[in-house]
């Protein structure tokens, strides 16, 4: 996953400071992220990929797609994805 967020972060012309500063983080630690010495919360990982526009998935390494495919999501399926990421978000919020 280090190599992904750095990958995109130099992509984006991006500093290490620059990211810590958009996740509300310190630079040590999109440093320890990139180098795997320490893994970002749920939270932290949820901004990663707004901010990048890129699937957990992708970071991950479980896909090569950058990009959650919605269109092969039914309505539904698209409705419980969203969800899902509400309550990952309210969950995390507890362990701040």
């Amino acid at each position: 996953m280090g190599e992904k967020i750095r990958e995109l972060r130099t992509e984006k012309k991006m500093t290490q400071e620059q990211l810590a500063n958009r996740l509300g983080l310190v630079k040590g630690s999109i440093s320890a992220y990139e180098q795997g010495t320490k893994y970002p919360s749920l939270e932290v990982l949820v901004n990663i990929c707004q901010i990048f526009n890129v699937s957990a998935d992708y970071l991950l390494g479980l896909s090569d797609d950058r990009m959650i495919k919605s269109s092969v999501l039914t309505d539904e399926q698209t409705k419980l994805l969203r969800g899902l990421i509400k309550e990952f978000e309210m969950a995390n919020a507890r362990f701040d």
